[in-house]
This record gives structure tokens, sequence and C-alpha cells, in this order.
């Protein structure tokens, strides 16, 4: 077997993964900040690792994945005191949505899925070892992080103590000692949530929140942390700081990163505008090209969100689904054969090469369409000796969707999907075609052209059969 490698952030490179145990993973990814809906950005980051995460246990590790609730934030706290409700309910609310938004999108439960707020003795302890070993100090109830007290500072984004200081944006708090120094723990402000701490009530902060939820669940040295790229820095270089203050020991061995999801080509932020929620995205997509969309571009790449490019993956997930059709309907002795072994490792070696190099879904995915051509041409030319290699492509398919989460679908309850998806209500369209068929009882050729044309329009192909007119919806 060909070794997994992964473009390590912390050293800017990529290196073979040797976990800290032979045969096991400890991946941990920081989940949502539960105060709204999640967009398409954070859908980026949950597939890519919900791949990774998959494709590791199919290469035979035991993957420990957790990925964390953030629910006790600023954010949220402030989305409830608009919303004038509790900032539980708040919580709550979002991580019910975020769960639905999962689901919808194929991705499968990681093994753990801590709060914030379920892990206040472990983040307490931690601070207290902080304090302890000088890397924190308490001013007024608020415990603050000693930036350079910790040498290494930077490493994992590159940035230096110097430069950060002189082109910081910082806000003036007098209770720091250093306008680099973040907070550990907030004293609470009237009307606010508070736990009771060795320091007076409050609250934790946020990167102290993801170190305790780590360390909890994954133990000391873990083997791969993730997140979206806006995350590097201050969010994980903090992570760093912190733990392995505590520790004294590395805290995580490999830094993976994915990158950004542009709108058109613009940034997606709130000032535009133009942030996309999943679930508006699912309105009018199946869940497959949402993914298929996400997985065609290199996880640390990238990407720009268009209906274009939307409308683009679910021409390939139709036209994967069209070939698994033909061959079910075609060939229905293939997928009764035995599968032949040599076959399906040839056909299978350039994908598991792909994921193999830093999880490239992007290259993986083109050798399966490349399968899929040619199980076309092999249908096209009636060749009957070809049966063995149909078998094996279809055993190919179905273990690559087994780490994809894509092609995993029988061909009909994808095309149910995306009629439930397309825009225009079913019956709206049967009833253009029933107009259709009685324009052209009478003739009226000029008229069926018109509705065949509109609904074509709408993504909508009508094929008129023997049996009646049948409709399929286009990407």
């Amino acid at each position: 077997m060909m070794s997994i490698k992964v473009y390590n952030t912390l050293t800017g490179k990529k290196e073979v993964l040797q976990p800290v145990e032979e045969g096991k993973i400890r991946m941990y990814v920081c989940g949502p900040t539960v105060y709204d809906l999640s967009h398409i950005g954070h859908a980026r980051s949950a597939v890519s690792f919900d791949v990774i995460y998959r494709y590791l246990a199919y290469r035979g590790f035991d993957v420990n994945y957790t990925r964390n609730y953030t629910d006790i934030d600023d954010k949220i706290i402030a989305r409830a005191n608009k919303d004038g409700t509790d900032w539980r309910e708040i919580a709550e609310r979002y991580i019910k949505a975020f769960d639905e938004d999962m689901e919808a999108l194929g991705v499968v439960l990681p093994t753990h899925r801590p709060r914030a707020t379920e892990t206040m003795d472990k983040i307490i302890e931690l601070i207290e070892v902080l304090i302890q070993k000088g890397y924190a100090y308490v001013t007024d109830g608020d415990v603050y992080y000693s930036v350079r007290r910790f040498a290494d500072y930077g490493k994992l984004s590159g940035k230096n103590i110097e430069e950060l200081e002189s082109g910081a944006r910082v806000e003036v708090d007098e209770r720091k000692k250093d306008p680099l120094d973040f907070a550990l723990w907030k004293a609470s402000k009237p009307g606010e949530p508070w736990w009771t701490s060795p320091w007076g009530r409050g609250r934790p902060g946020w990167h102290i929140e993801c170190s305790a939820m780590c360390l909890k669940w994954l133990g000391t040295t873990i083997d791969i942390h993730g997140g979206g790229k806006d995350l590097v820095f201050p969010h994980h270089e903090n992570e760093v700081a912190q733990s392995e203050a505590a520790t004294g020991k590395p805290f995580a061995r490999y830094w993976l990163h994915n990158g950004f999801v542009n709108i058109e080509k613009e940034k997606m932020s709130k000032s535009l505008g133009n942030i996309l929620n999943i679930r508006d995205v699912l309105r009018g997509h199946t869940s497959e090209s949402v993914r298929l969309f996400l997985l065609s571009s290199h996880y640390r790449s990238p990407i720009d969100y268009s209906e274009d490019s939307l409308r683009e993956a679910e021409a390939k997930a139709e036209r994967f689904y069209r070939t698994l059709d033909r061959i079910e309907k075609e060939r229905p002795e293939t997928s009764k054969t035995a599968v032949d072994k040599g076959i399906e490792e040839e056909l299978m070696a350039p994908i598991l090469e792909a994921m193999d190099d830093d999880f490239n879904t992007a290259a993986a995915i083109g050798k399966v369409f490349e399968e899929v051509t040619r199980a076309n041409r092999l249908m096209d030319r009636g060749d009957e000796a070809a049966g063995m290699e149909l078998r094996a492509m279809l055993s190919v398919f179905k273990k690559t969707a087994g780490f994809l989460g894509v092609f995993g679908k029988r061909p009909q309850e994808y095309f149910d999907e995306r009629k439930e998806r397309v825009a225009l209500p079913a019956e709206e369209i049967e009833r253009l075609i029933e107009e259709r068929n009685e324009a052209r009882r009478n003739r009226d050729y000029r008229r069926a052209d018109a509705i065949r044309d509109e609904l074509k329009d709408k993504g909508i192909i009508l094929e008129d059969r023997p049996d009646g007119t049948v409709w399929t919806v286009r990407g």
C-alpha cells in the first residue's frame, strides 16, 4: 500500500502521514459557532474533512474524529439579545440546524461532538495549569495568555511577534500587560451567562475552548488538526500556544486547512451581503451535485461558487447516474457476476493514488469519469466480452462512493431527488406536458415546440416514448 501524504501547514510541505500510534488516527476539526445558519463555506470544511475521515477509515485506520460545537461565544450572546431570547435557545436552534444541513449533505457523524459548555471543568483546569506555569495572568476576574512567554508563538502561521505588534490593530485594553495577549477567561458582565471559577464568575474565551475539548477527547498529542484556512491565525496559532505551554508536548503533528469559497469571484462576507446558506443552495440543487461541486477542486484550493458551476456539477452527476442506469437496464446480468479482483485493482489504483496524494478528490473524480466514458463505449459497441470489466467498474464505483460520499445512490433515487429540487413544481410540469400533448393532437406543433423549449429553459428535458412522455432534469 502506498503511503498517504498530507500537506502540513506547520511545515509548509507534504509529508508522509505517520500517526502517533500505529493504525490509529486522532483528528480534531473546528466546528461551527452556533449563532446562525451554516453557509457554503461551512459546507466546504465539513465535506472536506468528512471525506478525509471516510478515506482514512477506508485505508484501515481506526479514526477517532472529534468535531466540536462552540455553543457559548460573544456572537451567540449578541444574537440572543437581538432576538430577545435566551442564549441557550439560540445555541440549540442552530446546533439542530447545522446537524440537519450536515445530514442533507451526506456528512457522516464524527466519533465525538463535544460542546464547549459541557467541557467547562477541563477549560478551567487548563487555565489553572497555564497560570501556575506562568503563561497566564489574572486581572480583575479576567485571565489573559501571555503571548511573549511562549517562545514558539507564530510557528504555525509564520507570523513573528515584532510584525504582529507593529501591524496590530488591537483594541486598547488597559487590563492586558501586552496588546498581543488574548483572553482565556472573561469576567461576566450584567445579563451575560456565567460559570463559577477560581477567578470569579465568567465564561471562557474561544481559543481555550477548542484546546480543552481536543485534550479531553483525544489526548495530549493528536495526529491531525483541521479547519478552514481563516482559522490558521489567530485561532489555531493560539491553540498551539495554550496546549503546548500546558502539556510541554507537541499539540498536533499535521495541520490541514481547506480553502475559501468565493461567490461569483467575490469573497463571501456579510458586508457584501453574499452569504449563501447551505439550505438555500439545496433548494434548487441535489445534495449529490453540491458535494460533487465541493470535491471537484482540491480541498486546499479556493473555489468559486456560481449557478453555472452548480449546473456543471449537476450535469456530471446526471451523466454518472444515466450510465449506471444504462448498465443496470442493458446488462442486468453484470451485477450478478463475480468481481475479477485483478481488473478491480487495476481500475482502483489511479483513484487511490490520487487520494493518497493529500486527498486529491478532484483527480479521483476525474478517474471515475474516465471509467464512465469507457463503460458507455463498451456498451455502445455491444461488446459481450466486456461483462467482467463492467462488473469491476460497478465495484469500483461502489467503493469510491464509500469515501467520497457521491455516486452511492440508486439511479432512480437520484432522479427522484433531482425532480424534487427543481424550481418548477412537478404538478406544473405534468400540466404543461398534457397541454403539449393536446397541442400535438390538434396539430398545433408551434405551441407544442414552444412548451418543450419553455421547459428546456428551466432544465426540464422531455422524451417522447411509445408509452408516453417522460421528463428528466438536466444540470
